[in-house]
């Protein structure tokens, strides 16, 4: 952290998914900007959001974008992709052996509906040939705080099946249908020790924690049939799919792209700002930030991005990004 002395505090909150990469984001930028000290408190999507819109930091994090209603509501604020990221689905089956679990997003959906409710429903039996699966009641495991990991997965949930469509639909938060034995937790650190802890657990969890959290990770099936790892392939090849698709505003969900290997779970993460700020000063250290962020020889960097798991935004997205930090005054 720079000194105590620094001529400008900027304060953030928000994405737990993207604070692993903060954490690794900020020292560096101290060691370059030692004028300029940026406080971190991980907190949730919804948060950061709120606390942008609020003027109570400088720079809200999420893993959701600003819905229409949010983005007509509060025209001074936008929503800046920073990175590609992705959500890996993980469960805890006693017994299971090596053998991997395959899912998609009907089966998942029905998962946490409560209309499947053992392992060994034949929804998920079909999936995986030749797996043993135990007949033990499922057990899901959701995000209590508002979350853009929800935003994420219910929107999976959602465009994969028209009963979860018309019932619970997405959003950082839903109202989710009740389940006998579901379970709720608090932010991606919560989510791992409750599905560690709960044997034949399954929850959503975002990469940059999953990846190190030592749970089993299910392959999710893509709309070309193919089940498939977040990998940096199959994050790129889902991304190259939408990234031309961004609007000026780059709110779009990047969920279920089509392509043989894109895996259905990317998103872009982002940083919620207002383009009004007190004082010049404040302003250009905000845009400086941001642009360093997704600058490829700065938070762009593969020694950052690598470590959580994210890829860097391609070219065009990240000319659309510069774009709106320039707004920022």
């Amino acid at each position: 952290m720079p000194a105590s002395g620094a001529d400008v505090v900027l304060k953030e909150t928000g994405s737990t998914l993207l604070s692993p990469l903060f954490q690794l984001w900020v020292p560096a930028y101290s060691a370059l900007r030692p004028d300029v000290r940026i406080d971190v408190t991980a907190s949730n999507s919804g948060e950061g959001i709120k606390s942008a819109t609020a003027g109570t930091v400088q720079i809200g994090t999420s893993d959701a974008y600003m819905s229409d209603e949010e983005a007509e509501r509060n025209r001074e604020i936008i929503s800046v992709p920073l990175v590609i990221s992705a959500q890996t689905v993980n469960y805890n089956i006693p017994g299971l052996g090596g053998a991997g679990l395959q899912l998609d997003g009907p089966v998942l959906a029905g998962i946490y509906d409560g209309s499947i409710r053992q392992w060994n429903d034949p929804a998920i039996a079909s999936l995986n040939p030749g797996v043993k699966l135990p007949s033990n009641p499922i057990v899901p495991v959701r995000r209590d705080d508002p979350s853009g990991d929800t935003f994420m997965f219910s929107q999976f949930l959602d465009f994969s099946n028209q009963r979860w469509e018309n019932a619970a639909g997405y959003g950082t938060t839903i109202e989710w249908p009740t389940v006998p034995g579901e379970r709720g937790a608090t932010g991606n650190d919560g989510m791992v020790k409750v599905i560690a802890a709960t044997p034949y657990s399954i929850g959503y969890i975002g990469i940059s924690v999953s990846r190190h959290a030592g749970l089993e990770t299910a392959r999710l099936k893509n709309q070309s049939g193919k089940f498939l790892l977040p990998t940096a392939q199959t994050i790129s090849a889902a991304a190259s799919v939408l990234d031309p698709r961004t609007p000026a505003d780059e709110r779009l969900s990047l969920v279920d792209a089509p392509g043989d290997q894109s895996y259905p779970l990317i998103n872009y993460e982002y940083a919620v700002v207002s383009t009004r700020q007190p004082n010049s000063e404040t302003a250009a250290s905000i845009r400086n930030f941001l642009l360093w962020s997704i600058a490829v020889d700065g938070g762009n960097a593969a020694k950052y991005i690598d470590a959580v798991g994210f890829i860097a935004l391609p070219d065009f997205i990240r000319a659309l990004s510069e774009k709106q930090i320039g707004r920022i005054q």
